[in-house]
């Protein structure tokens, strides 16, 4: 029994420590500090009210639903698949490098590097894998003209060209 009230006592000691005394002076200079000081907030902004648009036009193009705006078109941008391909259309344009330019006999030709391999090309040869159609050559430029199909089928022309490469 003593054992156990010692052990009791001793457990207690520290608790002892934590009753109020000796505090006064530290809660007087809180509540000092503290009796002027008030708080405030901001009033929340106006909420102004909600109209809301009625769409009432039905039969208008309906504005979520997505749709193609497409050119008119009669054919045109269609490619001859009957023909025989160049060498140069199983190249997409990207790896082809426009690398010289001269005239034979008045007429302009570019010197094309596919892979390893040199190529003269004309005035409506074909080039890339878009059935494209050279239209022009210049010295800084080769302009092509392409057919390309989209997801729907339709086929549409667009103007590309391929430009001179520097030396370096």
């Amino acid at each position: 029994m003593k054992k156990s009230f010692f052990c009791i006592f001793l457990l207690s000691l520290p608790l002892m420590g934590c009753t109020d005394s000796g505090h006064e002076d530290l809660e007087q200079w809180m509540n000092d500090s503290t009796k002027d000081i008030k708080g405030k907030v901001e009033p929340l902004p106006e909420i102004k009210p909600y109209n809301p648009v009625v769409y009432s036009v039905s039969a208008a193009m309906d504005p979520f639903q997505p749709t193609k705006i497409r050119p008119e078109t009669s054919g045109a941008g269609r490619p001859d698949q009957n023909r025989v391909p160049q060498p140069l259309e199983s190249f997409s344009l990207e790896t082809l490098k426009y690398i010289g330019f001269m005239k034979k006999d008045g007429i302009p030709v570019a010197i094309v590097q596919a892979g390893e391999t040199l190529h003269q090309v004309f005035k409506d040869n074909y080039m890339g894998q878009n059935y494209g159609q050279i239209t022009d050559i210049t010295e800084k430029e080769i302009m092509l003209r392409e057919s390309v199909e989209d997801a729907e089928g339709t086929w549409t022309t667009r103007s590309v060209s391929l430009y001179l490469q520097d030396k370096n």
